[in-house]
């Protein structure tokens, strides 16, 4: 994610950046430049269509579709959106979650305890890493030698595994009586909202925006544009360039915007700082356990 000052005008008016839309729409930018030059002067040196009232009854309807495009892109905006926070939210959860899973692990382990301690302690985070890997596979998963020779590279799914191991070491402490049922129970929350929270992650990531409606919206904006230098190019002249190539870049930005933040969990400028994340959790865990960070080595 990138990291940014609100309040700077400058930077945000004068930096191009590479989650800069104007980046990406520099070719259909020319595009339309060129187009409109094109329809400017055929229209003012041949056509002269502008003079019918079929091309004037084309400016109204612009007028009308321009309020109808405007709210399609509102929706689209933050329809995308709600699916960026909402992962935002997931993976705060994940951090409130595996913090407060390490503070019950250890208040309940005796600390003598250190070898289930060191186990928590890498597994926990752990976990936030298995998940980020997971929704996004450009993440490297991890390097903890214990962890890969439990077998979690033959694996598809590692939050599971995770768990699972998790999972698991709850039980042999409940079984050798240093977990008595009521701990168990306390601790049974936060390893649920675990695979909840995968669970909801996996919905964002595997449910885009459906594509009938995406390709709509894009060809409702091309074609929008498109006809905009019929009935604008005798009002306005050769200014019907900037202007047509204007519109389509505010258009086409916002759809591009959409894009990028209807699925958190990638790789853009915008997307969710999973990996930043993962290690804020690491950090938590190692401090809440007390135990040295050279035995932490996943990150």
């Amino acid at each position: 994610m990138i990291q940014y000052n609100p309040k700077d005008w400058f930077y945000a008016l004068f930096t191009l950046h590479k989650a800069d839309t104007f980046r990406a729409l520099i070719p259909m930018l020319i595009f339309f430049i060129f187009y409109s030059w094109g329809v400017v002067y055929l229209e003012t040196e041949y056509l002269k269509l502008a003079e019918n009232h079929m091309v004037r009854n084309l400016t109204i309807m612009h007028t009308l579709l321009g309020f109808a495009i405007s709210m399609l892109l509102v929706f689209r905006t933050n329809t995308a959106y709600d699916r960026w926070w909402e992962g935002r939210k997931l993976w705060g959860s994940l951090v409130n979650n595996s913090t407060n899973l390490a503070l019950k692990i250890k208040t309940f382990v005796p600390a003598e305890r250190k070898e289930d301690l060191l186990f928590f302690m890498r597994y926990i985070p752990f976990y936030s890493r298995a998940l980020a890997s997971h929704l996004n596979k450009t993440i490297p998963l991890a390097d903890d030698e214990n962890i890969q020779h439990n077998g979690i590279g033959e694996l598809s799914h590692h939050p599971n595994f995770v768990i699972k191991e998790i999972m698991g070491r709850v039980e042999l402490l409940h079984r050798e009586g240093v977990l008595v049922k009521e701990h168990v129970l306390m601790l049974n929350a936060e390893l649920q909202s675990f695979s909840d929270i995968c669970g909801g992650c996996e919905r964002i990531k595997n449910t885009p925006i459906p594509f009938s409606y995406s390709v709509f919206i894009k060809k409702f904006v091309f074609i929008y544009v498109g006809t905009l230098p019929f009935g604008f190019s005798l009002t306005l002249g050769l200014y019907t360039i900037p202007v047509t190539t204007f519109i389509f870049y505010v258009l086409a930005s916002l759809e591009l915007i959409a894009e990028e933040i209807e699925d958190p969990f990638g790789q853009d400028g915008n997307d969710l700082p999973m990996t930043t994340i993962s290690k804020n959790i690491k950090n938590r865990v190692t401090e809440i356990m007390g135990l040295s960070s050279e035995n932490n080595r996943f990150v």
